[in-house]
């Protein structure tokens, strides 16, 4: 049977997977080098480390190859979380690219990341977050009816 739901990647040996998490940001990002891949990796899961708490960040990084586990949960997470703007804003301020070069970074670090959560998980990470982390990962804001 085919389905066009896309799951979780199947599970690798960590430095396979972690190398071809890395394949993927740079070819998203359309990164010159593995090198310029890995730094924008470990900017972002860093960033949201930061954010993320409870179940969402244990499950997430579950699914995640080791060495990009290992930065996620490296964090400690902030008790307030930030929108995806200000999300953004405080990341470029720690690498000292532009909000829309970290904008572009952060799609294609989220891309891959939710290639090896899965959009279950990845919905229910959004639910945790203020507004604007949606279009982080590429789907569309939603918003909650009062």
């Amino acid at each position: 049977m085919i389905t066009h739901v896309r799951g979780p990647l199947e599970q690798q040996p960590n430095g396979a997977a972690y190398e071809q998490m890395l394949e993927r940001v740079r070819y998203e990002g359309a990164y010159p080098t593995r090198e310029k891949a890995e730094e924008v990796v470990r900017l972002v899961l860093s960033g949201l480390g930061r954010q993320l708490t409870g179940d969402e960040r244990v499950d997430l990084a579950a699914c995640l190859p080791a060495e990009a586990a290992r930065v996620l949960t490296a964090q400690i997470p902030d008790p307030q979380p930030l929108t995806g703007r200000a999300f953004v804003k405080d990341l470029a301020a720690r690498s000292g690219a532009s909000p829309a070069t970290t904008r572009w970074d952060t799609g294609s670090v989220f891309a891959a990341v939710t290639a090896h959560a899965g959009p279950d998980l990845i919905t229910r990470i959004l639910s945790q977050f203020p507004t604007g982390w949606a279009l982080l990962f590429g789907r569309a804001e939603l918003t909650h009816a009062a």
